[in-house]
């Protein structure tokens, strides 16, 4: 599995989102950017995007993951 196939996992489900991944091996950085997080905390944002990725950590496809999970506002407070 590569960065552009876990892009491609998450384009559906977060597709009013800002998808960003890199990385390879099984080890990827996520940063996703959208209102969908709005009032979510960190946890409940990550358990999102993992429910959506769950089943390639299990195969082990992929092995690590480092997520950011930002609203467009706190990302232009960064």
């Amino acid at each position: 599995m590569n960065s552009n196939e876990i892009r491609d996992l998450l384009a559906d489900p977060f597709k009013e989102c800002d998808v960003e991944v890199e990385g390879e091996e099984g080890h990827y950085k996520v940063t996703i950017v959208g209102d969908v997080f709005e009032g979510l905390t960190k946890v409940k944002r990550q358990q999102m995007v993992y429910g959506h990725l769950n089943e390639k950590i299990k195969s082990g496809e992929i092995h690590a993951v480092m997520m950011t999970t930002l609203t467009p506002a706190e990302k232009g407070a960064t």
